[in-house]
């Protein structure tokens, strides 16, 4: 190759790489087999909502995997997970035996009056790090795999003055 063909060559690549530079980004494909991203969601600020459709499809799921039925949100099993984390989030505790058992709250608003088991805990910033801490705890994984439960209700509150920040409240009823 002559000096003057490799001067045009590297000239021709030269103005390929600065056209390429002012070109407007490409959109890349959505990445296949990556989880939802709202599992992994931060929900340690004043305006963050768990999106308690994921955590039902995930849960479904880990029940399917055993061998259960799916679960299907319940707008009054919502409202009594809603009112269970306001309330420790003011107390910045997780006590279960606090505001008396799931099944009377459940029954004063009129959600049910069957077997009914909740899922409480504090410190988790993700959904995905909330179900992760619920399957290692023999006692909360047992509640998740309850055979009895259909129906499920869950909610955060954040209290950002608190030692965990953000508590949890999985409300599973049948």
């Amino acid at each position: 190759m002559s000096s003057s063909q490799l001067k045009r060559l590297v000239a021709f690549v030269l103005s390929l790489a600065l056209a390429a530079c002012g070109a407007p980004p490409r959109e890349k494909p959505a990445p296949v087999g990556l989880p939802e991203l709202s599992l992994y969601r931060s929900l340690s600020h004043s305006d963050a909502e768990v999106d308690a459709e994921a955590a039902r499809d995930m849960i479904s799921q880990y029940r399917r995997n055993h061998g259960l039925g799916e679960l299907a949100l319940d707008a009054k099993l919502q409202q009594v997970a809603r009112r269970r984390v306001e309330a420790m989030a003011r107390r910045g505790a997780v006590d279960p035996r606090f505001a008396g058992g799931v099944s009377g709250r459940l029954s004063a608003l009129g959600a049910g009056d069957g077997a009914a088991i909740e899922n409480l805990s504090a410190g988790y910033d993700t959904l995905a790090e909330a179900f992760s801490g619920w399957r290692q705890s023999p006692a909360h994984n047992a509640r998740m795999l309850d055979a009895r439960a259909h129906r499920m209700g869950l909610a955060t509150a954040y209290a950002p003055g608190s030692k965990f920040k953000v508590y949890w409240a999985l409300v599973l009823a049948d």
